[in-house]
């Protein structure tokens, strides 16, 4: 039964291997490192400004069609840049804030950007 002796030398030999003090569970554990807390962006405003040349619906509409706003959100944001001249539009990260930004240049409105 060569089976047999083979199983029984592994077994012994990992009881040999193995000291009793618990010395290999140090060893064994590694050190895992440490994961970086992933930072935040920082916060920008889109900032709609009043446009006397387009129409109030065109204004809405690309308001819809540029940012996440419902129609309703859009419309209010759209009758405060009319009556005081600026509006919040959303508060997100620069990067997106400059391409809203530049998507609305394209669609021939003003749209600025600022740190929040």
């Amino acid at each position: 039964m060569p089976e047999k002796d083979q199983v029984d030398q592994l077994n012994s030999a990992d009881t040999e291997a193995a000291p009793a003090d618990g010395a290999d569970t140090v060893a064994a554990t590694k050190e895992r490192p440490s994961v970086a807390t992933p930072r935040m962006l920082p916060p920008f405003r889109v900032l709609l400004h009043n446009d006397p040349v387009n129409e109030f619906l065109y204004v809405i509409a690309t308001v819809l069609k540029l940012t996440p706003l419902s129609r309703e959100e859009a419309i209010q944001r759209t009758l405060e840049a009319h009556e005081t001249g600026v509006a919040l539009l959303m508060i997100t990260h620069k990067e997106r804030a400059e391409l809203i930004q530049e998507q609305f240049a394209s669609c021939s409105l003003t749209v600025t950007i600022e740190p929040e």
